[in-house]
């Protein structure tokens, strides 16, 4: 039961709770400059080709920031591993903490027995905060895509019209 030690949960399931804390707290405000971005392109109306530009930039930049979130959050646990001491070098401690929050796995590193429940934890970590980003992603674009066709479809009304119009 060497492998259940109570200490690696313990920090486990605290660094689990902290990291989904400021995932969530990151998001939430993410979603407030979200709705006033949409608030504008709603009330200054740009042409679809524009409209479509300025969403493709939204959603990678909000790639971006949830990525630099990831990595933050990454720091934070490898953080954790050298000041318990289950890795002792600040690049391994990291290397470590992306490979297991990412669950590749690959990296050749391995905690200090006591402490290896820790990097099953952040892999279990890592699930739920990319299911919360691809989720929040996916709300964006959805989001996204109802003013997109909503542009188009006025676009082509009024191309439309201009069809119908008797010479």
């Amino acid at each position: 039961m060497e492998l259940l030690d109570q200490q690696s949960w313990l920090w486990g399931m605290s660094l689990i709770m902290l990291t989904m804390v400021i995932h969530t707290t990151a998001v939430v405000i993410l979603t407030f400059v979200m709705v006033g971005i949409r608030m504008r392109l709603e009330t200054l109306g740009p042409d679809l080709w524009s409209l479509i530009a300025i969403l493709i930039g939204v959603v990678g930049v909000t790639g971006l920031l949830l990525a630099l979130l990831h990595g933050m959050e990454c720091g934070i646990w490898a953080v954790a591993y050298l000041w318990l001491g289950a890795l002792d070098s600040p690049l391994d401690a990291l290397l470590f903490s992306v490979d297991s929050m990412s669950t590749r796995g690959a990296s050749g590193l391995t905690l200090l027995r006591p402490w290896r429940m820790m990097g099953a934890l952040e892999a279990v970590d890592g699930m739920l905060l990319f299911g919360v980003t691809t989720a929040y992603i996916f709300a964006v674009m959805q989001v996204n895509w109802s003013m997109l066709t909503a542009r188009y479809r006025r676009r082509w009304q009024g191309r439309m019209a201009k069809i119908k119009k008797p010479a």
